[in-house]
């Protein structure tokens, strides 16, 4: 009986000393390491893992939220094979194309120009490259264009990295806007 009234004095103590009035002075913490640790900066060494970095790599395998892996490769077979297999799940729309329009003058726009001709900005210092409303370029599949987009060809760099999946599949229908004016209307046109 005796225990249980000196633990119930000495919380209430502690509860009291938690509780001070007066607001200009502290109050008494328990265990402030708990509450104010001095944490790594991210890129700072740390003696703690076993490579001394603080901000460690993914484990292998790891798919960052929201991004669906491509499971094409670079390389002229998997460029066919993304013709035949993938399909644009986008449908035609005027927003879908503003977000392709505006994707392709970021991306191409500096080679290819601004309608596709292949007379962009860079072609006084580099080769030219093919016009996309060449009758080749009309009829690659839009899969192939979406792998041409994400791992490049000939000389076009790979844009993957740069240019989301989504907006890439949108490049694709404005690049289809520009090739074929007329069947993209009759797409728009309820």
């Amino acid at each position: 009986m005796k225990r249980t009234w000196v633990g119930a004095a000495t919380l209430g103590v502690l509860s009291l000393a938690g509780c001070e009035q007066d607001e200009t002075r502290p109050n008494y913490e328990y265990a402030p390491d708990m509450v104010s640790s001095v944490p790594y900066d991210s890129f700072a060494s740390n003696p703690n893992t076993a490579d001394g970095k603080t901000l460690l790599t993914p484990a292998k395998g790891t798919v960052p939220r929201g991004h669906v892996p491509l499971k094409l490769t670079a390389g002229t077979e998997a460029a066919e094979k993304a013709g035949r297999e993938l399909r644009n799940p986008y449908p035609a729309s005027p927003e879908v194309l503003a977000r392709g329009q505006t994707a392709f003058q970021r991306y191409c726009t500096p080679c290819h120009g601004s309608g596709g001709l292949g007379d962009g900005p860079v072609t006084a210092r580099f080769p030219v490259p093919p016009s996309l409303l060449a009758e080749h370029a009309m009829a690659l599949p839009d899969g192939r264009i979406f792998h041409i987009i994400t791992h490049g060809q000939g000389l076009m760099p790979a844009h993957g990295s740069q240019v989301a999946p989504e907006d890439r599949w949108k490049l694709v229908h404005y690049l289809r806007s520009l090739q074929h004016p007329a069947r993209t209307a009759r797409k728009e046109t309820p």
